[in-house]
């Protein structure tokens, strides 16, 4: 077994047709003809697993592949690998890999699911004291009758310090329009197979419960960063509000993660990638907040008029995620939740390597005690205090995501909180709309349009209210699930 630490980095095709001439690169390539089986069960066992088998074929050479479950953040993978050379077609079931105690007795029910074809043009590079493979795969993913294309940079450090892939990594960004790679060539098979997604929720966070509060930290860090980068990849391609909504819940997520987890953080970077989130976290807010007024206008000028002003914001969008700005944000996050976080003495040292489970219990606490402090007397509270208690509120959901998994009993708590906290989360972010469609329509000068009167109006104010102080009454008498 092997370790394998990779960074992939995405480009459009026509800048990859010029890439292997350019001056950026001075050793010369070798290019081959690469064609690759994927297997996996009818009911998809190994990808369900985190694992993948392959059998690449180059010339007359047959190598198969198992990649293990490891570490991706946006771009970055770090995983187990095991290779050897196959006489053809055919898995072959070596227990020096996870593969028979995975499969079990399904191991007869192996099949090639996708094959993935590519030319790759391959380069091996000093970066520093490192030594870097840096290949160029362009060529198609197929599986059954769809297809996707494939065109991406690997940088896989064989010897040196990640960092070194990150330098690379940024010295071609400064001639290249890339982005990072969010999906392995494995997942984007699956991806085929499967139902086309006009958005990507929040996976599941799956700690373990031996793990520290620096293992879960970086866990949770990289979860955020790949919700954010799959969304982020749909609204690249066309405009789709909810992939917009959820990458903006994912930003706000990673915010949240980064906040709790400040103790155990390098301090060093915080300050600048929490400037440049909040940046990107307003463009996308911009949009977001004309896609929820625009759901609620009827047929009209108003809605047309909204409907041009929301069209602007997503090209304003769209503009920020193709600007250097963005891409350079993306390296910075990438690399610093990789291997950067953990370098520099953090406020608390002794916290990193302190359980993950306890770590959690005071970060909810801590977190439960600040929304009810601020939810002290909702009905009475001006719109910018239940705007404060409504961030609150999300932070600590946040918290109940990222966390939930470390605490295995008290199923029935955990469920009755959770959807307590949904239910006063809905009433106040429908306070909030009611707060911000007045002043939104006032910065657009469209408040005295008269089908302005059709949108939700202040008379619900009241309902609204009676219900979230219930809901958040309800909530505080909840018994936690982390004590």
């Amino acid at each position: 077994m092997s370790q394998e630490t990779e960074l992939k980095l995405v480009l459009p095709a026509p800048a990859a047709e010029a890439f292997p001439g350019s001056a950026l690169i001075a050793p010369a390539p070798t290019v081959r003809k690469l064609q690759a089986i994927y297997f996996d069960t009818p009911d998809h066992l190994l990808h369900k697993a985190g694992v993948s088998l392959r059998i690449r074929r180059s010339g007359r050479q047959r190598i198969q592949t198992v990649k293990g479950a490891g570490s991706r953040a946006a771009g970055l993978f770090t995983r187990p690998e095991w290779e050897r050379p196959v006489p053809g077609d055919a898995p072959l079931l070596g227990d020096d890999t996870p593969l028979p105690a995975l499969l079990g007795q399904n191991a007869a029910a192996l099949a090639p699911a996708f094959t993935v074809k590519v030319e790759r043009t391959l380069w091996l590079l000093d970066e520093g004291e490192a030594t870097i493979e840096m290949v160029l795969d362009r060529g198609t993913v197929i599986a059954a009758e769809r297809t996707a294309p494939v065109c991406e940079i690997e940088l896989e450090l064989q010897k040196g310090e990640p960092h070194a892939l990150f330098a690379l990594a940024r010295r071609l960004a400064a001639a290249l329009p890339l982005r990072l790679g969010v999906l392995s060539k494995a997942e984007r098979g699956y991806a085929l197979l499967g139902p086309l997604h006009a958005a990507f929720k929040a996976e599941t966070v799956q700690l373990d419960p031996a793990a520290t509060a620096s293992e879960a930290c970086r866990a949770i860090l990289a979860l955020c960063i790949r919700h954010y980068r799959l969304n982020e990849e749909l609204l690249l391609a066309g405009r789709e509000p909810e992939a917009l909504h959820q990458a903006r819940v994912a930003l706000r997520r990673l915010r949240s993660a980064m906040a709790i987890f400040k103790p155990v953080l390098a301090p060093a970077a915080l300050a600048h990638l929490h400037a440049e989130l909040r940046w990107l976290g307003g463009v996308l807010g911009d949009a977001r907040d004309l896609d929820v007024l625009l759901e609620k206008a009827e047929p009209g000028k108003l809605r047309d008029h909204l409907h041009s002003t929301a069209d602007k914001a997503h090209a304003t969008v769209r503009a920020a995620l193709e600007s250097r700005r963005c891409l350079s944000l993306r390296l910075d996050l990438a690399e610093w939740a990789a291997v950067g976080a953990w370098r520099t003495p953090p406020a608390r040292p002794d916290l990193r390597d302190a359980p993950a489970r306890d770590y959690a219990a005071h970060a909810l606490q801590k977190l439960r005690k600040r929304m009810k402090k601020r939810g002290a007397g909702l009905e009475t509270l001006s719109d910018e205090e239940r705007h404060a208690l409504r961030k609150s509120a999300k932070r600590l959901r946040y918290g109940v995501d990222f966390f939930a998994g470390l605490f295995p009993k008290h199923k029935g708590r955990k469920r009755k909180f959770a959807a307590s906290l949904a239910a006063l989360q809905d009433n106040l972010g429908d306070l909030n709309d009611l707060a911000t469609a007045p002043r939104l329509l006032e910065r657009l000068a469209l408040a005295d349009q008269p089908d302005a009167r059709d949108l939700p109006h202040h008379r619900d104010k009241a309902r609204i209210l009676t219900q979230a102080q219930k809901d958040f009454d309800t909530l505080i008498g909840r018994k936690t699930f982390w004590s």
